[in-house]
């Protein structure tokens, strides 16, 4: 597997709105924590290196350098040059993790572990906020209906419905 794997994937994430072109939106993004997966290339400077490391932190996503230049990159993104970029879409992002994973698995296996593993996270919690959202918070009687609230609001049943 080539590095146009790569680029191709990231270019899909580009068309369907899931990636941060450059550093400005990527900052942005970073500081909202919509950022899964920050790529950046492998000939960045080292000033865009540490910019790039500290939007890592602050928006608790995953780093991961690219064995593409900034030129290839900007290419398949339909720019001149891109250094760096963030996909904000988790199953994208475990896609670009996965090939990376294939392609180099000594340099990138931790990598796609750790994405899986915040892939499996986002999973739990996300089957745990709709479970609450199912639940009912309070059950009151209202003459012949039953009201039942919940997350999403009230709904009300009448008696007949419930007992039988």
């Amino acid at each position: 597997m080539d590095n146009n794997a790569i680029v191709s994937l990231l270019g899909l994430c580009l068309r369907g709105n899931h990636l941060a072109v450059g550093e400005e939106p990527v900052a942005e993004a970073a500081e909202c924590r919509a950022i899964r997966l920050l790529v950046l290339c492998a000939d960045a400077p080292d000033s865009t290196r540490r910019r790039a490391e500290r939007f890592a932190r602050e928006g608790q996503c995953l780093l991961a350098e690219l064995p593409v230049s900034k030129a290839e990159l900007g290419r398949a993104l339909g720019r001149a040059s891109v250094a760096m970029a963030g996909v904000t879409d988790l199953g994208l992002a475990g896609a670009v993790a996965n090939r990376l994973g294939q392609m180099d698995p000594a340099r990138y296996a931790d990598l796609a572990q750790r994405m899986e593993l915040k892939a499996k996270r986002a999973a739990e919690r996300k089957r745990l906020h709709e479970a609450q959202a199912k639940a009912p918070l309070a059950v009151r009687e209202e003459g012949e209906t039953l009201v039942v609230e919940t997350l999403y609001g009230e709904k009300r049943l009448p008696r007949q419905t419930v007992l039988a």
